[in-house]
């Protein structure tokens, strides 16, 4: 396991059926990212169910946060929205088979590690869900070779700022490629 300080990532939206699509795929390349597949299809369903609740139910607005935060242990995953009411998960024997609501709750406890809900001041709430997680180290490649008389560096391309939530990946030095 590796140690490093945590990392994060954090989403303002409406809570509308065409955003959740888009919340479902950069939660999905933020955790390829930082290397954690198996938990991509998880992550996915559970903020989905997060924020269907969030576009169902909250008022007096959709607006929402979300947030992921990766410890070295755990990944945790919240919406933040502007309604105080906390949720109360439904108890599946209560839901018919065929009920397309009711159940999102039960869901995200099903396929989480624990989750919960807490105010968030007077006039909010956040509900999150945890994954285990565990980040393992990733073998470093070896150092560049020393440069020769006949290399010489490639021309370097303009900065250009990230998109999204993942820090940019570190440069990886310039290497020739002439043979010689």
């Amino acid at each position: 396991m590796i140690s490093h300080p945590s990392r994060h990532c954090t989403v303002e939206l409406q809570a509308l059926p065409s955003r959740i699509g888009q919340i479902r795929r950069i939660v999905s390349a933020q955790l390829r990212y930082w290397h954690l597949d198996p938990l991509i299809d998880r992550a996915a369903l559970g903020v989905t169910e997060l924020l269907t609740n969030v576009h169902q139910h909250a008022r007096p607005d959709k607006s929402c946060t979300v947030e992921i935060v990766l410890l070295p242990d755990r990944l945790t995953v919240s919406v933040r929205d502007h309604d105080p009411r906390l949720p109360v998960a439904a108890d599946l024997k209560d839901v018919a088979p065929l009920d397309t609501c009711g159940r999102g709750l039960a869901m995200v406890a099903a396929l989480s590690e624990s989750w919960g809900a807490r105010p968030d001041g007077e006039e909010g709430k956040v509900v999150w869900f945890t994954l285990p997680a565990r980040v393992e180290a990733k073998p470093q490649p070896a150092g560049a070779p020393r440069g020769t008389a006949r290399e010489r560096p490639a021309p370097r391309l303009p900065e250009v700022e990230p998109v999204g939530c993942a820090p940019a990946a570190p440069r990886a030095p310039a290497r020739s490629a002439v043979a010689g």
